[in-house]
């Protein structure tokens, strides 16, 4: 731990100052001000190799903190509620984003490893996916860093963008939960973004990407499957259902429980929920303190150019679905 305290003290220092400017400036937020603030500190100074085990603590550890956090404002009802109401334009999305991937990938001729990377990557949570898939696929490591480069250049213009769209379109807080929720593919810029546009929005989206989190289960059980027929030798021997499942979501609905039994008291519910948006901002904080926007320049032109289109496949197919269904 002692060698993680001089990164995570950075990291809490800079969000403090984020989650101020945050209250002052509510239409852009503490999350998008905190990933901006470290992108510019981490690339305009050299940061010292030291920092790093507090800064990775921070954008992971405290992301699945915050999230846990926030179930104690949310009750079971609420969470399978949001969860079934959410469940058809995911997997529709899902789909959208796995044939969009082999169809342009295959006419941008990337090869199939890097396909499914990036397909898999915005189809369900991001880096979280390409890292569950990675021992089953066993891609080269430059192609990982290609695809997690890609993913995270289009989670900051999500949390960028997304909430502007969202007000030019009108939505509600509930349609544009859902199209975050659903079309962002990390966790961390659907919550930013989520809560940019307004806290119903920050937690309804929460809850849908959560769900869909659930579903790289499936997803690499089947891929592991397929790797296992094309390759009886290598065949995913290693696979481990208990390596790849998001325990965090386990403890979220444990935190949820807890609220619906109504052990948390009315007067902590505010301020648990003021520490979860805090945290949300210290893991954001350590997301752009992270960024290297010289290696994602590097990545090169096509997955790039693969990303793009997967993730505009996503997001228009998310609020066609929305539409068709009369949510928005």
């Amino acid at each position: 731990m002692a060698a993680r305290l001089p990164g995570l003290l950075l990291t809490v220092l800079i969000a403090a100052a984020a989650f101020a400017l945050g209250r002052r400036f509510t239409l852009v937020g503490g999350p998008v001000i905190g990933i901006v603030l470290g992108i510019v500190i981490a690339n305009a100074l050299s940061l010292p190799t030291r920092l790093r085990p507090g800064i990775q603590f921070a954008s992971k550890q405290v992301l699945q903190w915050s999230i846990i956090a926030l179930g104690f404002g949310l009750s079971l009802d609420q969470v399978a509620k949001t969860g079934l109401q959410s469940l058809s334009v995911t997997l529709v999305t899902m789909s959208v984003a796995f044939v969009a991937a082999w169809a342009l990938g295959r006419w941008l001729r990337v090869h199939d490893d890097l396909k499914i990377l990036i397909g898999v990557g915005t189809a369900i949570c991001g880096g979280s996916a390409i890292a569950a898939v990675t021992p089953i696929l066993r891609p080269d490591e430059h192609d990982t860093a290609f695809a997690i480069s890609t993913i995270f250049l289009f989670n900051l213009v999500a949390v960028l963008l997304f909430p502007l769209l969202g007000h030019l379109l009108h939505l509600s807080d509930l349609g544009f939960g859902m199209w975050a929720g659903t079309a962002i593919n990390d966790t961390s810029s659907v919550v930013a973004a989520g809560y940019s546009y307004s806290r119903d929005a920050g937690d309804f989206a929460t809850i849908v990407k959560l769900t869909r989190a659930t579903l790289i289960i499936p997803v690499c059980i089947a891929l592991a499957i397929a790797v296992a027929v094309r390759e009886k030798r290598r065949g995913g021997s290693d696979f481990k259902l208990s390596r790849i499942f998001p325990w965090f979501i386990l403890w979220f609905l444990v935190a949820s429980a807890v609220r619906s039994a109504g052990f948390v008291p009315v007067a902590l519910q505010a301020p648990l929920h003021m520490a979860a948006e805090f945290l949300i901002v210290v893991a954001l904080t350590a997301v752009g303190l992270s960024a290297n926007l010289r290696r994602m320049a590097s990545t090169g032109v096509r997955p790039i150019l693969l990303g793009l289109g997967v993730w505009a496949a996503v997001a228009i197919s998310s609020l066609a679905v929305q539409l068709a269904m009369g949510q928005l």
